[in-house]
C-alpha cells in the first residue's frame, strides 16, 4: 500500500534534481580471484610462453590442412547456433533502450472533435444552449518518474552488463564451434584412414588366401589352413562397412555444424583424406591468470555477476519514495481557426510522491532475493574459473600421455611388421604352422589400427588444449 502526497510543482523539480544524485545498491567491483602462478602439468618453459592472441584466434591453421580451415571458416559464417547468438545480442541491445527510456519523460499528444446536438424545445435549449455545438481540442500530456534513488540507472547497468554477457556468449560459441568442427573432421579422417587400412589388410588377406589355396592343391597344407584364412578374410571385410557408417555420421555432423543439410558435404568429404600432420605445435599456455581475460565463458560469467549486482539496486529502490511529475497542455475552442490562440490554452501540472507504508515484507524479500542471486552469480563465476584451469591441466596431461603412447605404438607396429615377415617366411619353409602367421597378422593389424587412432587422438588433444585456452575467437 502507498500513500500519495501532492506537491506544488514549483519545488518538486528542484527537489528531484537534488535527490536524483542518490543511487542505492552496491557498486560493482570485480571479485579478486587467486590463480596459480603456473600450470602444474606443464613444463616450466611452456608456462613462460605468452598466449599470443593471433595464434590462439586461428589455431587450426597450424594443422596445415586447407580443407579443415575452409570448413571452420564456413562454420563461423553459416552456423545456425551463432546466428541465434547474434539475435540474442540484438534483443539485449533493444532491452537496453527499453530500460533506459524510463529515465526520460513520456510525452503523448491527442486531438478530438465533439459535436453536441439537442432538440429544439428541450431543457438545454430553454436555457439558451445552442442546439448544435461543435468543439475542438488538441494538446500534449507528459509523465515523468524521477529516478530519485537510481532504480533506472541500476536497471541500465544490469541491461548493459547482460548485453556484454551475450557478446561473450557468442564468442564462447565460436570457441566451441571451431573445436567441434575440428574434432569431427579429425574423427572423419581417422575413420577414413582406418578404412584404407582395412582395405589394404583385406587385399593382403585375399592374396594370402590365394597362396594357401594353391599350397592346399599341392598338398602342402590341410583344409584347416584354408578355412582359417577364409575366416580371416571375412572378418577383415566385415569391419569396413561399420567404419564407413561412422565416417558418414561424422560428415553429417559437420554439415549440421556448418548450418547445412546433413548430406550436403557428402561429395566433398566422402573421398578419403589423410589425417593432418601429427606434428604437435608448442602450446602457447601463458599464465593461468590470462584465462580470466582470454576465456569467453569466464568473461560472460563475470558480466552476469555485474548484472546481478546492479539488480540489487533495482530492487532496493522500491524501499524508498517515488516522485512522479505530470503535465498537461491543452487547447480547446469552438473553431479550428482560432484553436491555438493563447485564450484557449489550458496548462496543468502535478507532482506526486508515493512512499511504501506496508507491503507485508515483500520489498525487503525482493532485495534479499536479489542479493542471493548475486551470491549465486559470483559462485558461478568462480566455478567457471576453476573449471577453466582444470580444462587446461587435463588437456596438457592427456596430450603428453597420448604422445608417449603414440611413440610406443609406433615401435609396436615396427616390431609386429617384422614378426609377420618372419612368420610368413617360416611358414613357407614349413618351420611353423599357419597359427603363427595368424597371430602375427592379428598383432600387426591391431597395432596399426591403434597407431592410427592414437595419431588422431593426439591432434584431438591439441584441439582440446586450444579450446581450454580460449582459442577460436577474434577480438
Amino acid at each position: 500500500m502507498s500513500r500519495p502526497i501532492l506537491l506544488a510543482s514549483v519545488w518538486a523539480l528542484p527537489a528531484a534534481l537534488v535527490l536524483g544524485a542518490c543511487t542505492v545498491g552496491p557498486d560493482y567491483q570485480r571479485p579478486v580471484v587467486t590463480t596459480p602462478l603456473a600450470y602444474a602439468s606443464a613444463a616450466s618453459g611452456d608456462t613462460q610462453t605468452p598466449a599470443a592472441g593471433a595464434e590462439l584466434a586461428s589455431w587450426w591453421r597450424q594443422f596445415n590442412d586447407p580443407k579443415l580451415s575452409e570448413l571452420i571458416e564456413r562454420g563461423l559464417a553459416g552456423s545456425l547456433t551463432l546466428q541465434s547468438d547474434v539475435s540474442r545480442i540484438r534483443a539485449a541491445r533493444q532491452k537496453e533502450i527499453e530500460v533506459g527510456a524510463a529515465a526520460y519523460p513520456s510525452i503523448s499528444t491527442s486531438g478530438s472533435e465533439l459535436k453536441l446536438h439537442t432538440e429544439t424545445g428541450s431543457a438545454l435549449s430553454a436555457l439558451g444552449v445552442p442546439t448544435h455545438v461543435t468543439s475542438f481540442a488538441a494538446g500534449f500530456d507528459a509523465t515523468w518518474e524521477i529516478d530519485l534513488f537510481g532504480a533506472t540507472r541500476r536497471a541500465v547497468e544490469a541491461a548493459s552488463a547482460t548485453t556484454e554477457a551475450q557478446l561473450w556468449s557468442r564468442r564462447d560459441g565460436e570457441v566451441s564451434l571451431t573445436a567441434e568442427i575440428a574434432r569431427d573432421y579429425l574423427s572423419l579422417r581417422a575413420f577414413q584412414a582406418r578404412i584404407a587400412l582395412g582395405n589394404a589388410e583385406l587385399l593382403r588377406q585375399q592374396d594370402l588366401f590365394a597362396l594357401i589355396a594353391a599350397r592346399r592343391r599341392a598338398g602342402f597344407v590341410t583344409d584347416l589352413d584354408v578355412n582359417q584364412q577364409s575366416t580371416l578374410v571375412a572378418t577383415a571385410a566385415a569391419q569396413i562397412p561399420q567404419l564407413g557408417a561412422e565416417a558418414h555420421a561424422e560428415i553429417h555432423a559437420l554439415g549440421a555444424l556448418l548450418g547445412e543439410p546433413p548430406e550436403a558435404l557428402e561429395s566433398e568429404l566422402d573421398a578419403p583424406g589423410a589425417i593432418p600432420t601429427a606434428d604437435v605445435p608448442s602450446l602457447p599456455l601463458g599464465l593461468p591468470a590470462e584465462l580470466l581475460l582470454r576465456r569467453p565463458d569466464i568473461r560472460e560469467a563475470e558480466r552476469r555477476l555485474a548484472a546481478a549486482t546492479a539488480g540489487i539496486g533495482v530492487k532496493a529502490a522500491s524501499l524508498y519514495p517515488k516522485l512522479n511529475l505530470y503535465g498537461l497542455a491543452t487547447f480547446a475552442g469552438m473553431s479550428v481557426s482560432d484553436l491555438f490562440s493563447h485564450q484557449n490554452l489550458l496548462l496543468a501540472g502535478l507532482g506526486m510522491v508515493s512512499a511504501p507504508v506496508f507491503d507485508a515484507g515483500r520489498n525487503h524479500a525482493e532485495v534479499r532475493e536479489a542479493e542471493e542471486e548475486r551470491v549465486q552469480a559470483e559462485l558461478a563465476y568462480r566455478f567457471v574459473i576453476v573449471g577453466a584451469l582444470r580444462d587446461v591441466e587435463d588437456a596438457v596431461v592427456r596430450l603428453d600421455a597420448e604422445q608417449t603412447r603414440r611413440q610406443s605404438l609406433g615401435r609396436a607396429v615396427d616390431a609386429a611388421r617384422s614378426s609377420l615377415v618372419i612368420a610368413q617366411d617360416q611358414y613357407r619353409t614349413g618351420f611353423v604352422t599357419f597359427v603363427n602367421v595368424l597371430e602375427a597378422q592379428y598383432a600387426l593389424l591391431g597395432a596399426e589400427d591403434q597407431l592410427t587412432l592414437s595419431q588422431a587422438l593426439v591432434l584431438t588433444d591439441v584441439v582440446a588444449a586450444y579450446k581450454a585456452l580460449g582459442g577460436g575467437w577474434s577480438p
